[in-house]
């Protein structure tokens, strides 16, 4: 292991419209493999609350979606905001979990082009892409980190809003989860 590196589980997400991806690393960090697809709308914030627990993860790394040029847009800010409410969430875990933002550009067609290559098409690969996805995102944030030996993206505070609020993930999500509408206001694909 190189030094500065740190050690343990960690999980990488890879926050959709509709889905979200998750995986998780070795505890050495040596690799990532694929955990869950969550849905996204009421109770994703716990679910991924909960596997954190049942894995063990010291940290949790989001996908920032940068343009090529590395400027953020839309999906950027939808990003953030996904990795706010979740930061603020596992800061209230029995063993409080930091999130880090991470630039995920071209995860997603990466995973695509391995699921292509392995044969798997339409459904089938859109069931697991966003695990693939969360598996490109982790390991090139665990790649990063044990070649520099410095913590990868940008550390992530959980939002004031939704700190000490008082309100359940299902009260944030639930209302626009039933409509057929996320969080962010999206219609789920």
């Amino acid at each position: 292991m190189t030094a500065g590196f740190r050690p343990g589980v960690r999980l990488g997400v890879d926050p959709g419209d509709a889905r979200i991806g998750v995986a998780r690393s070795d505890p050495s960090g040596l690799i990532a493999t694929p955990v869950e697809t969550v849905r996204r709308g009421a109770g994703d914030l716990a679910r991924l609350r909960a596997i954190a627990e049942e894995e063990g993860a010291v940290e949790v790394v989001v996908g920032l979606p940068r343009s090529l040029s590395g400027g953020e847009g839309p999906a950027a800010a939808k990003a953030r905001d996904f990795a706010r409410d979740l930061a603020a969430v596992l800061a209230e875990a029995v063993q409080p979990v930091p999130v880090r933002l991470c630039d995920e550009r071209l995860s997603t067609v990466t995973a695509e082009s391995v699921m292509r290559g392995q044969g798997k098409k339409g459904q089938k690969r859109r069931a697991v892409v966003d695990q693939a996805a969360a598996v490109v995102i982790l390991q090139n944030a665990l790649d990063t980190e044990r070649a520099t030996g410095v913590a990868p993206g940008e550390p992530v505070s959980g939002a004031v809003s939704v700190q000490g609020s008082g309100e359940t993930d299902e009260q944030r999500h639930g209302d626009d989860a039933s409509k057929g509408v996320n969080q962010h206001g999206d219609q789920p694909n």
